[in-house]
């Protein structure tokens, strides 16, 4: 039997001009907010939430996703690093070998970082509105995972996060990293995400009024780290730390996450219960 692998070599920069580059994952990042955020418009119109609060909110909610996610990967990942060179952590440059710096886009973000800024973002931003932070917390959770999605596209794109070594037929060969076939680990949490998408969004459609109270942000992350937390384990370690690691920091800082999501599903419904 002959196996076709996918050979996989994408340039993950589509132009460059004088300099700056335009890239897939900007694009797919950027691409995965506005789809979320035409939905969530879909939904505060059914909610009957004014819709200059979702404008406010996406501008919360884009700073802390951004700014989390950065942090989540400098201080997590590469701490020893980004803390003797705090300029590269908050500015998207490197260091050139003639001393100085070129513009090098934001290389690393953690999607654990993000979560983080994100919630605290939505908490800020109930604070200043008085919306009901469980509300909140519920409408966002629902498309959470749609962004998580495109943001694993993007890094499939980049040809990063790549898998361990495999002889499934449906295989990647990440040609700018070896010869060696792998899990698309990339792709499987993008489906992964996307299913969590789909059935977050049935059950609103028809449960909504009778199951909230952060019911549904605790599903979405409560299912989001636990695949994270599996895939994780056909993944080539990011960090040359993680090798000396029976779990990776991906799957350690899952944990919470995991906790924290089962913990509100269980407040959605006992609290569904007392109504």
């Amino acid at each position: 039997m002959i196996i076709s692998y996918i050979h996989w070599n994408i340039n993950p920069e589509i132009i460059n001009i004088l300099g700056i580059s335009l890239r897939y994952y900007g694009i797919l990042f950027v691409g995965g907010l506005v789809i979320c955020i035409y939905i969530l418009k879909q939904i505060f119109k059914k909610e009957s939430i004014p819709l200059p609060k979702l404008e406010k909110l996406t501008v919360y909610g884009f700073i802390g996703i951004f700014v989390g996610a950065r942090l989540g990967h400098c201080l997590f990942y590469e701490p020893t690093y980004y803390l003797t060179h705090p300029l590269e952590m908050i500015l998207p440059i490197q260091p050139t070998l003639e001393g100085g710096y070129k513009f090098a886009g934001y290389q690393g973000l953690a999607s654990h970082g993000g979560a983080i800024g994100l919630i605290l973002a939505l908490i800020i931003f109930a604070c200043k509105t008085n919306e009901p932070i469980a509300k909140l917390l519920d409408l966002i959770g629902i498309v959470a995972p749609l962004g998580g999605c495109f943001i694993r596209l993007a890094n499939l794109m980049n040809s990063e996060i790549i898998g361990t070594p495999t002889n499934v037929p449906w295989g990647f060969i990440f040609v700018r990293e070896d010869n060696i076939p792998r899990h698309p680990s990339q792709l499987y949490e993008a489906i992964a995400y996307l299913l969590i998408f789909i059935l977050n969004y049935y059950f609103y459609k028809i449960k909504f009024k009778k199951i909230n109270s952060g019911f549904f942000f605790g599903l979405s992350l409560s299912l989001i780290f636990i695949a994270r937390f599996l895939i994780e384990f056909i993944k080539e370690k990011q960090v040359a730390f993680e090798n000396q690691m029976s779990l990776d920091m991906g799957q350690i800082l899952s944990f919470p996450f995991i906790v924290i999501g089962i913990g509100f599903i269980i407040y959605g419904l006992k609290k569904q219960q007392c109504l």
